[in-house]
């Protein structure tokens, strides 16, 4: 039985190169009308049960990533969006924002062609190619710090960079394992280890955020792909698709040592195989701005629903 006081959450689900994308269309908290990062701080402070209604079991699982669609303070753009999954609230997300125009492009709202996204680090544009397939332009990429050296336990020496692409990243050298499925939990372990000896040394991004996101590296097993990666996401999932705020981070990399040029492709093949593919321009202030395309698939259209007295309600 249906109740006055039953919650009911409009959402829509889609895979964005096997990465799950959650968008939640009505039924959410009440953010106000302030900046998108002053609703980003209501919402984790004030409504952070919602975001763990939507992700964690029984009416999600961990590796879903959650799109808040909001009203944009800037005229310009078609949506806001907050991005959250099952450890806290994200910056950016690449696998989401084309999950997000793949899910708008499917209920109407924006057509064929390039549309701005307002999220909380800024403003990103997407270019919808068709139904399914859309290319990002994220914010401004960079590395911080190259070749840091730390001593993991169980691994040895760990040697990577420190870089941003929307989120904090430590883009390892070499995988410690194969990167195929069947190593996803010794991947996992590992990747974890290097989060938490970055934590203990104090090696940080800029005004000392976490780097919460670690990369593995290692051969494509794609004639087309120039690299394969494993991405471990703050809660201790892995990204199914490459990861697109990942494949910006080694962008501003590979354009740091002189590798990869403008407007020359790059193609990062995930752990299960699927893969996006990057390019980069410069900026009026010479800043790497990354472009990732990739395809989304619509899987399901539902209700959430919370029923009063459900001893489950976020786990």
């Amino acid at each position: 039985m249906i109740t006055s006081n039953t919650q009911r959450i409009r959402v829509i689900d889609s895979h964005t190169e096997g990465e799950p994308t959650r968008v939640v269309l009505g039924g959410g908290p009440d953010l106000g009308s302030g900046s998108l990062a002053e609703r980003l701080q209501i919402f984790r402070t004030q409504h952070d049960g919602f975001r763990r209604l939507i992700i964690l079991e029984p009416r999600g699982y961990d590796a879903v990533v959650g799109a808040l669609m909001c009203e944009p303070t800037d005229s310009s753009c078609a949506a806001a969006v907050i991005f959250f999954n099952n450890a806290g609230y994200l910056g950016m997300c690449g696998h989401g924002t084309i999950g997000l125009a793949v899910t708008l492009y499917h209920l109407g709202r924006i057509g064929l062609g390039v549309q701005r996204i307002e999220t909380p680090v800024g403003i990103v544009e997407v270019n919808v190619l068709s139904p399914n397939q859309v290319t990002i332009e994220n914010v401004a990429s960079y590395r911080k710090t190259k070749d840091i050296m730390i001593d993991v336990e169980g691994l040895g020496q760990v040697t990577g960079d420190v870089a941003y692409g929307g989120n904090w990243f430590f883009l390892a050298k070499n995988a410690p394992f194969d990167l195929n499925i069947k190593n996803v939990r010794q991947l996992t372990d590992a990747a974890d280890k290097v989060r938490y000896r970055l934590r203990d040394l104090g090696i940080t991004g800029d005004n000392g955020a976490e780097i919460d996101h670690v990369e593995f590296f290692g051969p494509a097993e794609h004639p087309e792909a120039h690299s394969r990666n494993y991405v471990y996401c703050p809660g201790g999932e892995y990204d199914r698709s490459p990861c697109g705020t990942g494949t910006s981070a080694k962008v501003a990399c590979l354009a740091a040592d002189g590798i990869l040029a403008p407007d020359q492709p790059w193609v990062q093949e995930s752990i299960i195989g699927s893969s996006f593919q990057a390019t980069y321009r410069h900026d009026l202030q010479g800043r790497v701005i990354p472009r990732i395309t990739g395809r989304a698939f619509i899987v399901s259209e539902a209700t959430l629903i919370r029923q009063p007295g459900d001893p489950f309600p976020t786990r």
